[in-house]
């Protein structure tokens, strides 16, 4: 199908391939409320988990906070004890009390933890899975204008940004949260001017946290952005990497990988470097307030205004205020790049699909194999037509040629007689249905295809051949191997028919093309098409392929898109295209003695061969 590119009249621009996302670096921000509204309507069925899970961490750090009440207590039953006898039976109560507070806020945080990772990795697999489905839902225009690279990247990338960051972020926000306020409460409940002391020595760092977060966004979704273009950039050389080398391609694609790699460094650089500069300032401004809590603290007790335990549970509480705002700004960190990777998975699950088809009743369980086009119409764009006004006939059991110059639209045709696409004018009907009114998946039950383009994938010769059929016999796959003339190659291999393929596998591109013959010979279905079936093989084995192609034709009817027109001499009706009409027909003989434009390039392929 390399020739469907060619017909569809566009191009690649130079530069990297599209990264899927619609903005580029100098774009607005990203709407992360809406992404939010979206992500945790998604997650609707793991809301009362979720709640609970939270409700855990809130608790948790509650007790936490009660904490300091209690150690202010012993402190003050200590330093008055000191004067006469310390009452170690007071103490001890305390700090049972204490302990059992502490134990259970981190059993509860092992609780959350436990639900949290449970309900992420579940959200990821669902998400994944959403997306492979969505993928078959999707009409091939979307991947004409998006790289393979891009889409691996929502799957993987994306949604494992996702999954970690809620499962390390969420519980942790909640906790920081309760953890900020109700230290805040219980600073004012045991002295309000220590309480205000603290609040003013850190809400200078809470401004500047507050401000990086803002300059940070943009960061964070250009950083996603930017890591699909590299993933798709990666995957379109190393899969073309033979044509980049004979083609010395290699500067061209490392400079290309080197504007791709700059700019995701800036935007990550930029992005990590704010949110590293969290850790510090929160740092700083908690021993700042430390110092703060000291002083005014001694001033207080010399004063008798407040005990010494004021200031040791103060100190305390100053780490429980502090504290958490360097965890919220973390977290606020990582939900924005959750949001980031969000909005790239959900833009693409809400990409267009293909229009739902199951309200459709009509259904043919076989084919006798009559196809007629009615006044086709159909161009990859409104305003540009591939095809303009194509009308032909196929009788049952007919092999039918379709020939002509590159870019004619001979497999755009054979995309549309497979729904591939969508007419956009006229019809095209398989037994007198329009094809319209028949599924997709009914109109792909009644043919076998061989493209151009191999395609194999890792598994044995055999699950290669049968792929998704059930029920064939070793004796047909050896026949169909024997038939192309694979069976010999096959059997000398050390494990047979049972030999793997992958990238170790030593196979030539002809070999490879054999395979994907006997894998269509083994269908026994009504309707075939041979998309340049045999341009990977050398003439010898060409006319072994013609012969087995004889024998798979008959009874089928059959359309054969050839660039060499020696194998389709014994065709029943040869259709000649050009710039989307057919502007001959008939069979061989009845062309050459047209002497017109199929006679034309029939001789001059043999004028170029001689």
């Amino acid at each position: 199908m390399a020739e469907n590119h060619q017909e569809q009249n566009r191009t690649t621009p130079p530069g990297p391939p599209h990264g899927g996302g619609p903005r580029g670096p100098g774009a607005k921000p990203k709407d992360f409320k809406k992404t939010f509204r979206q992500l945790i309507s998604y997650c609707k069925v793991f809301l009362p988990l979720i709640i609970i899970a939270l409700l855990l961490a809130m608790a948790g750090a509650i007790f936490n906070i009660i904490g300091p009440e209690f150690l202010n207590q012993i402190t003050d039953l200590i330093t008055e004890g000191m004067m006469t006898s310390i009452d170690l039976d007071a103490v001890v109560n305390v700090a049972a009390i204490l302990a059992f507070l502490y134990g259970l806020g981190a059993l509860f945080n092992y609780i959350q933890g436990y639900i949290m990772a449970t309900v992420t990795q579940r959200v990821s697999k669902n998400l994944r899975t959403d997306i492979s489905t969505k993928i078959n839902r999707l009409p091939l225009k979307y991947f004409d204008k998006t790289s393979t690279g891009d889409v691996l990247s929502r799957i993987t990338n994306d949604v494992d940004m996702i999954g970690q960051t809620m499962n390390q972020s969420l519980g942790v926000l909640v906790s920081a949260v309760t953890m900020f306020l109700g230290s805040l409460i219980m600073m004012f409940y045991t002295n309000w001017i220590m309480a205000i002391s603290a609040i003013l020595s850190t809400f200078i760092g809470f401004a500047l946290m507050t401000f990086i977060i803002s300059k940070s966004q943009k960061y964070f979704a250009q950083q996603q952005k930017e890591l699909g273009k590299l993933n798709g950039h990666i995957e379109e050389i190393y899969s073309g990497h033979h044509v980049v080398k004979v083609y010395n391609g290699e500067k061209n694609a490392k400079e290309t990988f080197h504007e791709i790699n700059t700019r995701l460094y800036d935007s990550a650089w930029k992005s990590q470097f704010m949110s590293g500069l969290m850790m510090p300032l929160m740092m700083f401004v908690g021993n700042f307030g430390y110092v703060i809590v000291s002083i005014v603290g001694a001033v207080l007790a010399v004063n008798d205004v407040i005990s010494f335990g004021v200031i040791v549970a103060f100190m305390i509480y100053i780490r429980l205020f502090t504290q958490p705002l360097t965890q919220i700004a973390q977290a606020a960190t990582n939900l924005q790049s959750t949001a980031a990777a969000s909005e790239r998975v959900f833009e693409f699950l809400a990409e267009e699909e293909l229009a739902d088809e199951g309200e459709k009743r009509e259904r043919l369980e076989t084919a006798i194999g009559d196809v007629e086009f009615k006044n086709v119409r159909f161009g990859y764009s409104e305003d540009i037509m591939v095809i303009k006004d194509f009308s032909a006939s196929a009788k049952a059991g007919q092999k039918v040629a379709i020939v002509g110059p590159t870019g004619a639209g001979k497999t755009t045709l054979v995309n549309l007689l497979m729904r591939f696409y969508e007419v956009n004018g006229g019809e095209i009907l398989i037994d007198g249905v329009p094809a319209n009114k028949l599924t997709r998946a009914n109109i792909h039950d009644l043919f076998s295809m061989v493209l151009q383009d191999t395609w194999l994938f890792e598994g044995t010769i055999r699950e290669n051949i049968v792929y998704s059929r059930n029920g064939i016999s070793n004796k047909e796959i050896e026949e169909a191997c024997k038939a192309v003339g694979l069976h010999h190659f096959i059997k000398t291999l050390p494990k047979g028919y049972d030999t793997i393929l992958d990238d170790k596998a030593n196979l030539s591109a002809g070999q490879k093309q054999l395979i994907t013959i006997a894998r269509a010979m083994i269908e026994h279905k009504p309707l075939l098409i041979l998309d340049e079936a045999t341009s990977s093989v050398d003439t010898r084995t060409e006319v072994l392929i013609q012969q087995a192609m004889d024998k798979l034709t008959v009874g089928k009817t059959s359309f054969v898109i050839a660039h060499r027109l020696s194998t389709i001499k014994n065709a029943d009706l040869i259709l000649v295209m050009k710039d989307g009409d057919i502007i001959e027909s008939g069979n061989h003989e009845e062309l050459l003695q047209k002497n017109g434009f199929y006679a034309e390039l029939y001789n001059s392929q043999f004028e170029n061969a001689s």
